[in-house]
């Protein structure tokens, strides 16, 4: 839908391909959702669900073994995103670094975007215009 011809909407390193798959076959999930909301203090959070099939109008990412489906609302958000899963001491989950994003909170479980993504479109769009732990 808003992904560049050739292109990948996400990229995921190794460990996150690794992690992804092993979910997966774990859940018997057909991929995970990636989506955004409405939460936390900077304004927007990430979601990420199993799913056992696509949706009409998903963006579908295959990278080694691992799929994933951006939802519809998230897309424009997404595009450029790498995901990393790291395991630390005290922690492991997933890290989306995302070239979109303009602030994070202190926490790093949400997000605020660049306004100029989430603001209205100046001219009508006309039908050949391009277009977990």
């Amino acid at each position: 839908m808003f992904g560049l011809p050739g292109k990948a909407a996400v990229t995921l390193t190794p460990n996150a391909a690794a992690q992804i798959a092993k979910l997966m076959a774990q859940k018997d999930a057909a991929g995970l959702r990636i989506g955004v909301k409405k939460g936390g203090c900077a304004g927007m959070e990430y979601t990420m669900d199993y799913v056992a099939e696509a949706g009409a109008y998903d963006e579908v990412v295959v990278q080694d073994g691992a799929k994933v489906l951006i939802a519809p609302m998230a897309q424009m958000f997404l595009i450029g995103t790498e995901i990393d899963y790291e395991i630390d001491i005290l922690s492991a989950g997933f890290k989306f670094l995302n070239p979109n994003v303009v602030e994070s909170c202190g926490c790093g479980e949400s997000i605020k975007f660049d306004e100029t993504i989430t603001a209205a479109p100046t001219a009508p769009i006309t039908a050949d215009a391009p277009n977990l732990r």
